[in-house]
Parts: C-alpha cells; sequence; structure tokens
C-alpha cells in the first residue's frame, strides 16, 4: 500500500480517535473522520493481547491486503482499524467478511462507487 494511504503520525491517529466516530463488530472496531482529500487513508492497530510480533504482524498484513483488494469501493476519509481478540485465528476469508462488515457500518464500504 502506498505511503499516502497511510496514516502514520501520531497527530493524525489522535484527532481520528478524539474526532471521528467509530462502530464496531465482534473482531474489528473502526474510528472514521470525515475529511475532504482525493482518497482514503488508514491506519492499523492490532494490540499486544492478540499474541507475539509475528502473530500480530501476520494480522496486519491480512488486514492490508483485504483494503487493497477494497480500494475502489473505499470512501475519501481517514480511519483506524483496531483488531480484537479472536481476530489472530481467522483464516484470510473470514476477515474479509468481517472487515467489510465493519467498513459498511461506518459508511466507509460502498458496494458500487458513484463517481
Amino acid at each position: 500500500m502506498k505511503k499516502s494511504y497511510r496514516v502514520k503520525s501520531d497527530k493524525d491517529f489522535q484527532a481520528i480517535f478524539t474526532s471521528g466516530h467509530n462502530v464496531a463488530n465482534r473482531k474489528f472496531v473502526v474510528y472514521s473522520l470525515e475529511r475532504k482529500q482525493e482518497h482514503f487513508r488508514v491506519g492499523f492497530s492490532v494490540g499486544k493481547k492478540l499474541g507475539n510480533a509475528v502473530t500480530r504482524n501476520a494480522v496486519k498484513r491480512k488486514m492490508r491486503h483485504v483494503l487493497m483488494e477494497l480500494i475502489p469501493y473505499l470512501s475519501a476519509k481517514d480511519f483506524v482499524v483496531i483488531a480484537r481478540k479472536g481476530v489472530e485465528e481467522l483464516n484470510y476469508g473470514e476477515i474479509k467478511k468481517n472487515m467489510i462488515h465493519v467498513l459498511k457500518l461506518a459508511n466507509i464500504y460502498q458496494e458500487r462507487k458513484n463517481r
């Protein structure tokens, strides 16, 4: 994923957490913030409760891969995806299904892109 699609700075994360809206399902929490920009920016958070560094990085790789597939359907917002306990046990298809569900709840994922 290109650098322009990432939320990296602590300042941006804090702005999303304090000013944004949040939704959740059993496996993910999404904080989103409306901004005037050309495309979305995303940040990932996987806590230490999910496992060691290898496990956490594997979860983040799967989450990034899912979002790369969904790029044409995502609206231009900043958002942070937080993985909850149990995500590390899911396979790729289950992660994709749960992530699409929570992104629909957050009004980030749209079936057909209107442009």
